[in-house]
């Protein structure tokens, strides 16, 4: 008797529930035993039991296999397995009691030492700091880490170690609105007999000045705390200030002399402290981290004052949505990142409320606000009492949502924000606070003076009066007092009455005084005011018309301003949440990108318009319905075919319409493909392949086979067939026939593809194979070799040269290998689920690879005329470039089970388990060639915008622009380019080589003949042209620049001032004006180094106009602005581009939006935008008159260059991995990029949509049909 399963619980999630309805199945089919569905499902009795365990969800060909076993239908419950499967990746990574090795926003506690790790160094200096001085202040940024340190950091060192081998005695406090009261006995130390000191810690001392109102209060408490300075005290005190309030210090002239003493400054995490934080705590817990997730979290935090508990956060909720014990990139992309993860979390929590308690959470998460004046805004505990006396019976609830998701805190009797953080990282709630901020300032002072008032028993002259009763009324209609607290509406409510009951009382005595006057000198008044009233009439009535005009000109003029100032507030809310949402949902992300630009085009709504119609999406086909299985381009590209069970539908590619339907292919898996010849289209149905002729729809041929066709492809000449049945047989049929051709003997196969010259065939293993891909010679049917994968190969596609074999495996990898060696080459990582389909781009360029989860990525591939970026040898083509990802798209909500390129490379078509295909513009994602040994760090056009130069320490290579082919490489013994230039009228380059001499090519006869400037000893480091083309400025490592006449090849003058490297060299259009850029004459006072500066000098004067000078160390270019009124500088080491007034030298404007060094700059020849690039491997492009991020373009690698070709249509960018790219540099404009997502996502939003992120009236379609 077999032995009994275990009870299953179907409400228990979606893998119980599936392991039920396996049984289920078993039991309707008569309870057959294991063993003896083991011999007709081709699985071990032992996987087939465990398939229904309930332990994990089985793979699909296990399921299918049960399923067959038990008689049921494999269509169906192919759909349940996928629905699962998506149930299942939608949860966070099961509870099982372990220990959260990250906090999240919360701050680490004393206990939390275990999990502490990166801060030893700081914890180290504030023990001697404290041990130093009984006073002492630990000051940084809001999430530098402060609490912490004190808590995890200071305390359990005190603890281990404690000052003269005596125990301390430590308190931890927060000063709150009225600290001296409340905390006067914690600042009295133990009793001498003790012979401890005392420490108290004051967490938070902002609080005195944005929680406080009182200064006596403040000024109290602070007294109390410098008793600790007192002889024989043995009080020590050491506060945690943020650095934005550190100012206000000063107002205390005690506390500027205590801390002036002794402060410890904290800093952001280097990043081998950032490693410490990161990997340890996990190891500590027995998990794992990928690299590739490390060294993610360390480029995106490094150097980010603050970041602490957003990279806290992300690491949470990645270690959620873990993978058994390993955390990795994809969890943490999917949690949002360190820069998504807050606001994914909020919103998550937010959007599974009900629109009752949204509100509601509204109304509590702003109370726990203290807006900021002058300075940020800050988190405000509150008592439970105060929230509950002001919300609905649900708000225990709300809070309780929010505590789970570490939003909130809760202790016995207050609530607080997690952290500042969330302010700041959620864009829903910044823009509550934006919307609301006057109504908060007055809702904090009305909760202050109620409070007072009733701690005073309700002293009438603690009440409201004149000018600040009035603006509470103002403030707080009558109908929008719900949200106040009993005691707030009583104190409004009861000033408002003595209000009026005093103005009564004195309106009745001025009453009677004003009788007896009336009577006295009404005769008098009556005769004068008739003679005057026929006169004054008319005047008046005219007066008061026109006053009446104004009022209301003014009234609609005040209207128009507030509607206009509600809508701006409107699309800054939808713009934000189209930001939060765009890497996980581009669809809803970009409509309402579109949405926000309707509302009102602010800066913001601009900004996340022009983001998401970076999204490369073309257009998205819908008119299956339950998914697409199957996507096929036409050889000629006109047209892309798809198909799901019984539909084939051929679409035109130009414009998304259905050209043709195709039926009758029955409701299993389809298979489509059309012949190269583009006249026959084939698909698969049940046990049959139709064959149809694309121009009349005539079946040509039906093959019939004795299973269910799985997948088929054509051979390239169009002659041959292959197909793969549901039994894993692969057959080769005659298409002009339809008759079998000799067929290699291959059995559990599910995937085919043909080599590009048809003498080879490629299959893949997956449902019932041994984990292998084969390849077999099409003439002989025998088999050539044998892939071994360590997982099921579920899909295969040769390169376009046929060199290279690529599989998609089913445990998240693809792998690339080398026909010829039969040898792994590389493997791509990164998906948790299956890699379904893989395929390469016409051209070679690009491998595709689909996703489980819905993901489709592009990887960059070595071209057929590259070399390799470090041997310098030809690189073999079809290999990825480094293992790196080019771009991810999303947007399918299932597995992608089919891709296919347009036949120009251009364009890429997905398909899977929706009901939508979508077609993506590839062309942005097309890596460029390797073409330099290292770093490619220069770039520059010639004139006639034909050639490009490329420099760097390998020589100087010259491009035919065009046709994107070297042209000539310049090489000599010593030639290591630092610079290049070419001459306006494109004859001559000219080189800074790193020697003390520059190099000038003559770019006019084939040779490339060389002259050599020689003038000085010091290396040379950067050179420029004059516009006249007569002069070479040449700048050098000693801090001279060098005027050159190339008339007579002779030095001129030589200008001086730097004190270190000339970094750049740049002339003014009308030649008047030479910018150079270097180490100037101030320091750094803390690294002792020279700080950067750019010095404009007079050509004509001989002298120094302008002195640029900024808080940099390293500052490598500068470039004027076409009309040469503005001059652009950036630093290596700085994320700021400054825009400089020429004639003033001052600061126009500061541009802000790279996250790591900026390395050049460069206008475009209309002088409309301005093209930087940095060490965060992107280029971005401004609009100069708005400041505003207009477009940005994605590389692989820090990029160290940019230049404008002279029409201004194409940027050059050069890149830390040696590749140079040439970029469409056309600018979109906001109508234009409206209508693109429009017409590529082809829906608008609906109304649910609508309700859950739109605030307000808006217009009734944001896509108009």
């Amino acid at each position: 008797m077999g032995r009994r399963e275990s009870q299953l619980d179907p409400e228990a999630g979606p893998v119980q529930r599936f392991a039920h309805d396996l049984r289920l199945l078993r039991q309707e089919a008569g309870g057959v035993a294991y063993r003896a569905m083991a011999e007709s499902a081709g699985y071990a009795a032992a996987t087939l039991s465990e398939a229904a365990a309930g332990g994990r969800l089985p793979s699909l060909p296990v399921t299918l296999a049960y399923v067959g076993a038990c008689g049921g239908d494999a269509a169906e419950w192919e759909r349940r397995w996928w629905q699962a499967s998506r149930a299942e990746a939608a949860l966070p990574a099961a509870d099982d009691g372990t220990l959260a090795p990250y906090r999240g926003l919360a701050r680490f506690e004393p206990g939390d030492q275990g999990r502490f790790f990166g801060r030893d160094q700081l914890i180290t200096d504030l023990v001697r700091l404290t041990g130093q001085h009984r006073f002492a202040g630990l000051v940084g940024t809001s999430g530098s880490g402060k609490s912490s340190l004190l808590r995890a950091g200071l305390v359990p060192a005190l603890q281990g170690a404690p000052p003269e081998g005596r125990p301390a005695v430590i308190r931890i406090l927060t000063p709150g609105e009225h600290p001296a009261s409340v905390h006067a006995g914690a600042l009295v130390p133990v009793g001498a007999e003790s012979k401890s000191d005392t420490w108290v810690m004051v967490d938070q001392f902002e609080e005195v000045f944005t929680l406080c109102q009182d200064t006596g209060q403040r000024n109290r408490f602070i007294d109390l705390l410098l008793t600790a300075l007192a002889p024989g005290s043995r009080l020590r005190v050491v506060i945690a200030v943020r650095a934005d309030f550190y100012g206000r210090c000063s107002e205390h002239r005690g506390l500027a002399d205590a801390l002036r003493a002794a402060n410890l400054l904290v800093g952001p995490m280097s990043p081998q402290e950032l490693r410490e934080a990161i990997v340890k705590p996990a190891a500590a817990g027995g998990l794992i981290l990928e690299r590739a997730l490390t060294a993610r979290v360390i480029t995106d935090v490094v150097d980010q004052p603050g970041g602490l508990p957003l990279m806290s956060h992300a690491l949470l909720e990645t270690w959620r949505r873990r993978h058994a014990r390993t955390l990795t990139l994809e969890g943490y992309e999917a949690a949002g990142g360190v820069h998504g993860s807050i606001a994914r979390t909020a919103e998550e929590v937010y959007t599974q409320l009900s629109p009752e308690q949204a509100v509601l959470a509204r109304r509590l998460l702003l109370r726990l606000i203290t807006p900021g004046s002058g300075a940020q805004d800050t988190r405000r505990p509150a008592a439970r009492a105060e929230l509950t006396a002001c919300s609905p019976a649900d708000t225990t609830l709300v809070l309780d949502h929010l505590a789970r998701a570490r939003l909130v805190t809760l202790d016995h009797d207050s609530v607080d924000l997690a952290h500042e953080a969330l302010i700041t990282s959620w864009p829903r709630l910044h823009a509550w606070i934006d919307q609301n901020r006057e109504l908060l300032s007055q809702q904090r002072q009305l909760t202050e003076a109620a409070a007072s008032w009733d701690q005073l028993d309700r002293d009438p002259g603690a009440l409201y009066r004149g000018s600040r009763l009035t603006r509470a009324e103002e403030a707080f209609a009558a109908e929008d007092r719900e949200h106040l607290t009993p005691v707030e509406r009583s104190f409004l409510t009861t000033s408002l009455d003595t209000r009026h009951r005093e103005q009564r009382t004195a309106v009745h005595a001025t009453r009677r005084l004003r009788t007896l006057a009336a009577v006295l000198t009404l005769l008098l008044i009556v005769a004068v005011t008739t003679a005057a009233l026929a006169l004054d009439e008319r005047r008046s009535a005219l007066t008061a018309e026109q006053q009446a005009q104004s009022n209301a000109d003014l009234a609609l003029d005040e209207r128009r301003s507030a509607l206009t100032a509600e809508q701006q507030a409107q699309s800054r809310q939808v713009a934000a949440q189209s930001t939060a949402l765009l890497n996980t949902d581009s669809d809803l992300a970009s409509l309402l990108a579109v949405a926000a630009y309707r509302i009102s085009p602010t800066r913001e709504a601009l900004t996340s318009l022009y983001a998401a119609g970076a999204v490369p999406l073309q257009r998205r086909l819908t008119g299956h319905t339950g998914g697409a299985q199957s996507v096929s381009f036409s050889p000629d590209g006109t047209a892309v075919a798809t198909a799901y069970k019984n539909t084939v539908r051929v679409w035109d590619a130009a414009t998304g319409r259905t050209k043709t339907t195709l039926t009758g292919l029955g409701d299993n898996r389809i298979s489509v493909g059309f012949r190269a010849d583009n006249r026959a289209l084939a698909a698969t149905g049940n046990r049959t392949v139709k064959v149809w002729d694309v121009a009349t729809r005539r079946v040509l041929h039906t093959l019939h086979l004795d299973t269910d066709v799985m997948s088929m492809a054509f051979s390239p000449d169009g002659t041959t067939l292959a197909t793969i049945g549901g039994d894993g047989t692969l057959l080769l049929w005659d298409v002009d026939t339809g008759h079998t051709r000799r067929s290699p003997h291959a059995t559990g196969t599910t995937s085919v593809a043909f080599s590009p010259d048809g003498r080879t065939l490629a299959t893949g293993n997956d449902y019932y194979g041994d984990n292998t891909a084969q390849l077999w010679d099409t003439s002989t049917g025998h088999r050539r070799a044998v892939l071994h994968s360590p997982a099921s190969v579920t899909s295969v596609a040769f390169s376009p040269n046929g060199r290279t074999l690529a599989t998609g495996n089913d445990d998240g990898t693809a792998r690339v290998w080398d026909i010829a060696t039969r040898r792994n080459r590389a493997t791509l990582t990164g998906y948790t689920n299956g890699v379904q389909s893989v395929a390469f781009s016409p051209d070679g360029t690009i491998l595709a690879t689909g996703s489980g989860h819905g993901t489709v990525q592009l990887w960059p591939l070595v071209g057929d005329h590259a070399q390799d970026a470090v041997s310098g040898l030809p690189a073999h083509p079809g290999y990825p470039i480094d293992g790196r990802v080019q771009a991810t798209l999303t947007g399918q909500s299932g597995p992608v089970t089919s891709l296919a390129f347009s036949p120009d490379s251009r364009t890429l078509a997905t398909g899977g388990a929706d009901d939508t295909v979508r077609v993506w513009n590839t062309t942005r994602a097309r890596a460029a060639l390797p073409v330099h040994l290292s770093m490619a760090a220069w770039v520059a056009f010639a004139p006639d915008g034909r050639t490009l130069a490329t420099g760097d320490r390998d020589g100087v290579k010259l491009w035919n622009a065009a046709a994107r082919r070297i042209r000539a490489t310049l090489t000599t013994d010593t030639i290591k380019a630092s610079s290049v230039a070419i001459s306006p009228d494109g004859t001559t380059l000219a080189v800074a080589d790193q020697t003390s001499s520059v190099e000038l090519w003559d770019l006019t006869t084939a040779h490339h003949a060389r002259t050599t400037l020689n003038g000085g000893s010091d290396p040379t480091t950067s050179v420029a042209f004059s516009p006249d083309g007569s002069t070479l400025a040449v700048g050098r490592h000693d801090g001279t620049v060098q005027l050159w006449n190339l008339a007579t090849r002779r030095a001129g003058t030589t200008v001086d001032g730097h004190v270190g490297i000339v970094e750049s060299v740049a002339f003014s259009p009308d030649a008047t004006t030479l910018a150079i850029t270097g180490q100037g004459r101030s320091m750094d006072m803390a690294t002792n180094w020279p700080l950067a500066e750019t010095r404009l000098w007079n050509l004509g004067g001989h002298r120094t106009t302008a002195l640029l000078k900024y808080p940099s160390l390293i500052t490598i270019s500068a470039a004027f602005s076409p009309d040469g009124h503005t001059v652009a500088t950036q630093s290596s080491n700085d994320d700021t581009v400054r825009l400089w007034d020429v004639a003033t030298g001052r600061t126009r404007a500061t541009l802000k939006g790279h996250t790591s060094g900026v390395t050049s700059v460069a206008y475009s020849p209309d002088g409309h935008t301005l093209a930087t690039s940095s060490w965060d491997g992107t280029v971005r492009l401004w609009d100069t008159a708005t400041g505003y991020t207009r477009a940005t373009l994605t590389t692989l690698s820090g990029v160290t260059s940019v230049a404008y070709s002279p029409n201004g249509r194409t940027l050059a960018t050069s890149s830390w991995d040696g590749t140079v790219r040439l970029w469409d540099a056309t600018l979109p404009d906001p109508a234009g990029t409206a209508t693109q997502i429009c017409r590529a996502i082809n829906r608008d939003l609906t109304a649910q949509e609508r309700s859950m992120y739109l605030p307000g009236p808006t217009p009734n379609r944001i896509c108009p049909p």
